[in-house]
């Protein structure tokens, strides 16, 4: 049996193309109807700029999954990455999965507790992270999360 380094990327995730189009396009409809509807047959000013700000967001959201779904998820025998370099979590930091599907997890992904907290940060449809959770998936294919979850599993299960 041939030895993997600890940099060796065992597993990826990235998002799909057509879940990329699909939802940004979408969020970016979204935001471009609601400020329309805002300018064009305003309910009331307290309403107009709400709607205004609704769509704005809208908008934001949808830069921000543009920009997020580029990268891909990277798993070494050491950490769960992206390929940006930025590190989602420690696997000595892991402490079980959730596959389940009543988990409280990203769609077609899984669930990570942690043992230690760490830093809050989300790139809207690829991962999140709060507090002792970790969640992957979203735009996500599911043969692909549910790999990298069998593999976190094993490296679980040799673990303890």
């Amino acid at each position: 049996m041939q030895e993997t380094s600890d940099t060796e990327v065992l597993a990826t995730v990235a998002a799909s193309n057509g879940r990329r189009f699909l939802g940004i396009g979408l969020l970016a409809f979204l935001g471009v109807l609601v400020i329309y509807v805002a300018i064009v047959a305003p309910p009331s000013f307290g309403w107009q700029l709400f709607l205004i700000a609704i769509g704005a967001s809208s908008l934001m959201i949808a830069d921000a999954m543009r920009r997020s779904t580029v990268h891909r998820l990277e798993l070494t025998k050491t950490e769960l990455r992206d390929s940006g370099g930025l590190t989602i979590a420690e696997v000595d930091n892991i402490v079980s999965i959730d596959r389940g599907a009543f988990a409280f997890k990203p769609s077609n992904g899984f669930l990570l507790r942690l043992q230690e907290p760490v830093e809050r940060k989300w790139c809207p449809g690829l991962w999140w992270r709060f507090g002792r959770r970790v969640g992957v998936g979203g735009m996500t294919p599911g043969r692909q999360t549910k790999y990298m979850s069998e593999i976190i599993a094993v490296m679980l299960a040799e673990r303890s």
